[in-house]
């Protein structure tokens, strides 16, 4: 790939994804995009880069960034956050909600991916009714890529990919075998209202989030940027609302907007929390 071709695609995600690509990532480039160049009948990359200048192809454009920005997803990723979830944020939103005469806790899975995330979410609150403590709930889960969301949407994945992560128990309980497949059960899909977003995109409509997942994001934007989207999500939550970032992600010497929760890695609480939004940890039961 030539220079000016790979600088121009670095600049050209910055700002219609956030992403930011250095020069050791060229193979990233190589293996995301020749297979678009190839289902396109393009020669080669210099091609669909010339095309992507021209503007005159919307849709090879935004298949580019789809390539680009989509991550993998696991179900159960990293364990941790969703003994969090379950052990320490639940029960303080859950009973500060009920206690200011709300109905509803809502969710937000942001950059979701295939579905897995969003889709543990709903598993471990079926799975512990109580932690809603009356209360109904919602999870909306949103992605940059529409590809990605419309398999989030079917709930079907490989042998490896349902496996991977899953505890047995809860494969067997909510996943139905299609062919080679898994398919999650409707249940839990209609749990879920998934939506493409762009990150660095206005937030307003989504309304507000009692919880907010932007596990891996992060790690893939600049200092700035980092701010910004942190600032953005923010700007959707209540004064008492705890986010969740990845293992590799923090908001120290990134944005002021959220403080880390004693004892709880990787979940952050609004700077301005009151008091009681402070989490005491308690000791973590399994998910199922």
């Amino acid at each position: 790939m030539k220079k000016e071709d790979f600088e121009f695609l670095c600049a050209y995600l910055k700002t219609e994804s956030g992403l930011v690509l250095t020069e050791e990532k060229t193979y990233l480039v190589e293996s995301r995009l020749v297979p678009v160049a190839r289902k396109r009948g393009l020669a080669d990359l210099d091609e669909l880069i010339g095309v992507v200048r021209s503007k005159r192809d919307p849709d090879l454009n935004k298949e580019v960034i789809e390539a680009m920005t989509t991550n993998e997803s696991f179900f159960f990723r990293d364990v941790k956050p969703f003994e969090s979830l379950k052990s320490a944020v639940m029960p303080v939103i859950s009973s500060a909600r009920k206690a200011g005469g709300a109905s509803k806790i809502r969710i937000w899975s942001a950059a979701c991916s295939s579905g897995q995330e969003p889709y543990t979410i709903a598993m471990v609150l079926k799975e512990n009714p109580e932690l809603l403590q009356g209360l109904d709930f919602e999870i909306v889960a949103t992605d940059l890529s529409t590809e990605i969301l419309d398999k989030a949407k079917e709930g079907l994945y490989t042998q490896f990919e349902a496996q991977r992560g899953m505890p047995i128990e809860l494969l067997v309980k909510y996943f139905e075998q299609v062919g080679e497949q898994w398919k999650i059960d409707e249940s839990l899909r209609s749990m879920i209202s998934f939506q493409p977003l762009n990150l660095l995109s206005n937030l307003n409509a989504l309304g507000r989030f009692d919880i907010v997942f932007c596990r891996n994001v992060l790690i893939y934007f600049d200092a700035e940027t980092k701010g910004e989207v942190l600032g953005r999500m923010r700007r959707q939550m209540p004064e008492d609302g705890f986010l969740f970032l990845g293992g590799a992600e923090t908001v120290v010497g990134v944005s002021d907007a959220f403080k880390t929760v004693p004892g709880e890695r990787g979940v952050y609480t609004c700077s301005d929390a009151p008091a009681p939004a402070a989490v005491i940890p308690t000791p973590i039961a399994k998910i199922a």
